[in-house]
């Protein structure tokens, strides 16, 4: 009997190691999970090393005097930047749409209350959530806003403020949407805009610090191009408009 049990108990053990060899074979290479999570791994690396560097430059001043004026789409000349270990997030403000949020925003910023501040919820595709102290969602400067609802749709990048449901209770905490959310439209008060580094915005992870918030240095306008009228005597005219480019054929 002992005799007959050993032939199929190696033929089991072969079986057996064969299909763990399939399996193996199959699984020659990482998952999409685990790519996802070696590529994190290295973000998080990456962030941890420039978080150190950014900790030890001097924080950038802030320009106390910004020029809140509008362009044709309703954004402010002034630009505020998010500083993070992910790199750099600027937005700009409207001011007409969202006037008494603008001023506070401006004011918490020019007081330097952001700085060191964390982002502490983030919703893949729908936002990112920062400016409260507590670092948990339940706290604020101590200073009440009026809801500002206005027509500013929540596209990409739209900036605007959290609150709880009382439509007059934001204070500091700002979200930041990852995709149009049409849904919050006229719910929220948007009071800006980004213009540039929505990659970093979507890189930010939970508990990731914005080292310092700051409003920029007003670039100066351009001098107005010249024309006709303005040309000095003896400035040569205007040279001759180019000929329409030619479509291209189907």
């Amino acid at each position: 009997m002992r005799s007959k049990l050993i032939p199929a108990i190696l033929l089991t053990l072969a079986l057996v190691a064969g299909l763990a060899g399939l399996a193996y074979t199959f699984r020659s290479g990482p998952t999409a999970e685990e790519k996802s999570a070696d590529t994190s791994a290295e973000d998080d690396a990456d962030a941890s090393a420039e978080a150190a560097k950014v900790a030890a430059e001097p924080a950038p001043e802030t320009n106390k005097s910004p020029d809140l004026s509008v362009d044709g789409d309703g954004l402010s000349r002034a630009v505020a930047q998010i500083r993070t270990a992910r790199g750099n997030v600027r937005f700009k403000f409207y001011t007409k749409d969202a006037p008494k949020t603008v001023e506070r925003i401006v004011q918490l910023i020019n007081e330097g209350f952001y700085n060191g501040l964390t982002f502490h919820r983030v919703v893949p595709n729908f936002v990112i959530q920062g400016g409260d102290p507590q670092g948990n969602g339940t706290g604020g400067s101590g200073t009440r806003l009026k809801a500002e609802f206005n027509k500013r749709q929540h596209r990409a990048g739209a900036v605007a403020m959290a609150r709880s449901a009382d439509p007059d209770s934001a204070d500091s905490q700002f979200y930041v949407t990852l995709s149009p959310q049409p849904h919050l439209d006229q719910q929220y008060t948007v009071f800006g805009q980004v213009i540039e580094g929505m990659d970093v915005v979507e890189k930010i992870r939970p508990g990731d610090a914005m080292s310092a918030v700051v409003i920029e240095p007003t670039a100066p306008e351009p001098p107005p191009s010249p024309t006709n009228e303005t040309l000095d005597e003896g400035s040569p005219p205007p040279a001759a408009a180019a000929p329409p480019a030619a479509k291209p054929k189907r």
